[in-house]
């Protein structure tokens, strides 16, 4: 799969991302399968993981550190981005600076 850079931060990722909003309680209760999924995910060279502590009141991000294991090859898990200043907040894509 292509990979394309992430902004300026040197980082490349798959065009496609594996949202993991129904994994857990709330749409496929099978832990079993969801890690089949992101296994599968991974394969195809996906490596963009969307997961958040509120999908599946946290029951999403617990499946998919079961699926990563200790080996989590590609991801980049420890990526910390810089901070969003309030400026940046106020610019819009154009360039121009919004009022504030």
């Amino acid at each position: 799969m292509r990979t394309r850079p992430l902004g300026r931060t040197g980082i490349q990722v798959s065009p496609y991302c594996l949202g993991t909003m129904m994994f857990g309680r709330v749409g496929n209760p099978g832990h079993d399968n969801c890690v089949r999924i992101v296994h599968r995910a991974l394969d195809a060279g996906i490596n963009v993981i969307d997961t958040a502590d509120v999908y599946s009141c946290g029951e999403a991000e617990e499946i998919v550190g079961k699926a990563l294991g200790a080996d989590i090859g590609p991801l980049d898990v420890s990526y910390d981005p810089p901070a969003i200043t309030q400026a940046a907040l106020r610019r819009r894509p154009s360039g121009e600076r919004a009022a504030a």
